[in-house]
């Protein structure tokens, strides 16, 4: 990436593949790290309890995880100021990072709103992508209008390992859209996700992440400092975390 695409947004690992669409002889599995855009989204996100802290009494994932962190951006949805600013910064990073998008798509089901909201903003079709296959009718996996060779951009609330985001891309696609790239509003920021990612050959794009959090929770007196090695050790491995 030249200058201009990185004055505001930092690659955050570079990748094997080539990704020539985006100016760049590399392809970057990246994040927005904007310290304006990270950290006040993440003010957001922790003012309105869509994202919750409890080292002390950790929440428990589907996967069996346990974790200090849990976090719901679907909340936003109910916060006007919060859900425009947010819509507002998707838009950017979309302009930023992927021009020639031709539609947005939202995977379900969090992902559909917000989806929704920014093609709006943009004048972009939409479609979703469900999880599963409708069980009766069509038994679509894709809702919308399916145009082969289309430019589209995904869109997510939250990241964690990738998988079921990485999902959708495949069933994209297999129906024939070229994924330009994801963007979503809040990454753990695990070294798994960024394997898949790179492995997949997707550029990720969020507006904030779990590093950017922390700063900003203990400057808010969500969490204090003694807790921050706890925080991280979780980040570095979950699965073992608290075990």
């Amino acid at each position: 990436m030249g200058n201009k695409k990185t004055s505001a947004f930092i690659p955050k690992k570079i990748a094997r593949a080539p990704y020539p669409r985006l100016g760049i002889s590399y392809f970057y599995a990246m994040e927005i790290l904007n310290p304006t855009i990270a950290a006040q989204v993440a003010r957001h996100l922790l003012e309105i309890q869509a994202i919750r802290l409890q080292p002390e009494k950790p929440f428990t994932w589907a996967s069996g995880w346990k974790s200090p962190i849990y976090c719901d951006n679907r909340l936003s949805l109910s916060y006007p100021e919060i859900r425009n600013s947010i819509k507002e910064s998707l838009v950017k990073a979309v302009k930023h990072f992927f021009p020639d998008v031709e539609a947005i798509a939202g995977v379900a089901t969090a992902g559909i709103p917000q989806g929704a909201l920014l093609a709006d903003e943009l004048l972009l079709p939409f479609i979703y992508v469900r999880s599963k296959p409708k069980g009766h009718g069509m038994e679509n996996m894709i809702e919308g209008k399916v145009v082969p060779n289309q430019k589209v951009v995904v869109v997510e609330d939250l990241v964690s390992t990738g998988g079921s985001s990485l999902k959708a891309v495949e069933d994209l696609r297999n129906a024939g859209f070229e994924v330009l790239g994801m963007v979503a509003i809040f990454s753990y920021g695990f070294e798994v996700a960024d394997k898949n990612f790179e492995n997949a050959g997707v550029p990720l794009v969020c507006l904030s992440n779990y590093d950017a959090l922390l700063p900003e929770a203990v400057k808010e007196n969500y969490i204090d400092h003694s807790t921050l090695n706890s925080l991280a050790e979780w980040r570095k491995n979950p699965s073992g975390w608290m075990q």
